[in-house]
């Protein structure tokens, strides 16, 4: 039995994402929450979710060493982020008047703009918050069984920006044509939320505990 353990930096989401990797787990996986560093690195594979905001996010990170530690995990187990678990990856946010974060994917994260409109002068709203098409930019073991252009739910004021197109692993529509997903090596990393996407995103959850790298 393999050992998935969920990052817990102080996040609010934790639990329904436990749950949910519980689930598609088919008492193949023992999931666990912790924020001890010898736990993580224990682990087969690792999960970073995330809710807030990057500033509070990374100093909670650094505060706890877990920033050395997710560091560590990249190198040799597949790792999962999710929504401020894949913004935390660029190398830096303008969020909270600008932030570095771990520099493990070369980019950037952006705000939305907040005037934007429609073709019918609507003002879109941010953040962007509900459902949506990720159209897949390249195969992965993770989008195994599910179909291009599947919806999935997102709740977020920034994206990210990568600095090389061959991390791009999906991308979405609103306001802008911005990243939803990206994967290098035994990193992948989503904006939406697999654990609020109904059946598709326990798909990619269940495709996650099933990636061999």
């Amino acid at each position: 039995m393999s050992n998935v353990v969920v990052l817990d930096y102080g996040t609010s989401n934790l639990r329904s994402v436990a749950k949910a990797l519980e689930f598609v787990a088919d008492n193949e996986h023992r999931v666990s929450v912790s924020n001890t560093p010898k736990v993580i690195l224990a682990a087969d594979r690792v999960v970073f979710p995330g809710q807030g905001a990057i500033g509070q996010c990374m100093a909670s990170l650094k505060k706890q060493g877990l920033d050395d530690v997710i560091r560590q995990c990249i190198r040799n187990k597949p790792f999962l982020g999710i929504c401020l678990g894949l913004q935390s990856l660029m190398d830096h946010s303008d969020e909270d008047g600008g932030v570095d974060c771990l520099g493990i994917i070369p980019g950037q994260v952006w705000r939305f703009p907040t005037d934007a409109t429609d073709s019918e002068g609507q003002t879109f709203k941010i953040p962007h918050m509900g459902w949506n098409q990720v159209h897949q930019q390249k195969p992965h073991a993770l989008w195994q069984d599910i179909e291009a252009g599947e919806r999935f739910y997102f709740v977020h004021s920034y994206y990210v920006c990568p600095d090389i197109e061959q991390d791009i692993a999906a991308r979405t529509d609103y306001l802008t044509d911005f990243v939803s997903a990206v994967a290098r090596d035994n990193i992948f990393a989503c904006q939406f939320h697999p654990e609020k996407s109904q059946h598709a995103g326990l798909t990619l959850l269940k495709n996650f505990l099933s990636w061999t790298i």
